[in-house]
């Protein structure tokens, strides 16, 4: 299982600034927008540095004197995890997506991230029965009931094999959005080590 990347939750019509954009114009920006934060690019685009209401504390002519750099990004390919951890690590609520050149593509931000981590429980639900166990445990979508409440699942049922069970937690607790994973699956052959055979 992996994580939702940034590029699925990213906004890819960004607003920026120039390092030569004046300090009223970013502060316009900022209040029109209701943004805490802008990306300054340059001429082809790449991110040099990010702009915040904070900087404007201190008055400067432009935005090139104002902003904070290096900027932090992050690439579409990376997990909206990742992206969550730099976000806390830099104590920022915003973050440039950049492409393989460092330029500009979309702008990912803490609320898009929660959307993410707070999703509905009937969408979880249908996510673990889908690819946690038809698509990689092969198994019919009705062979263990699964219950999601509050983003804590509920897995209850009977597995083939022992070995099955701790795959299935496991996978379902990398499932975007789930809190925590209450194991009451049984199986019908322990295939661990020196059990041959056992039932439960």
């Amino acid at each position: 299982m992996k994580h939702r990347k940034i590029g699925n939750v990213m906004t890819d019509d960004v607003v920026r600034v120039s390092s030569r954009t004046p300090f009223d114009e970013v502060g316009a920006l900022l209040s029109r927008h209701r943004f805490n934060g802008l990306p300054v690019v340059d001429g082809d685009d790449k991110v040099v540095g990010m702009i915040t209401g904070t900087d404007l504390s201190e008055p400067a002519p432009t935005a090139g004197e104002l902003m904070s750099r290096p900027a932090v990004t992050v690439r579409p390919q990376d997990s909206i995890v990742d992206a969550a951890r730099a976000m806390d690590r830099h104590r920022v609520e915003r973050l440039p997506v950049v492409d393989e050149e460092d330029r500009l593509i979309g702008i990912v931000t803490r609320r898009d991230l929660l959307r993410v981590f707070l999703r509905p429980d009937d969408e979880i639900r249908a996510e673990v029965i889908d690819e946690v166990l038809v698509r990689s445990l092969w198994l019919g979508p009705q062979s263990v009931a699964v219950t999601v409440t509050d983003g804590v699942v509920r897995l209850e049922g009977q597995l083939d094999r022992h070995s099955e069970i701790p795959i299935a937690v496991r996978m379902t607790g990398q499932v975007d959005g789930v809190v925590a994973v209450v194991d009451r699956l049984s199986y019908r052959v322990d295939d661990s080590a020196g059990r041959g055979g056992a039932r439960r």
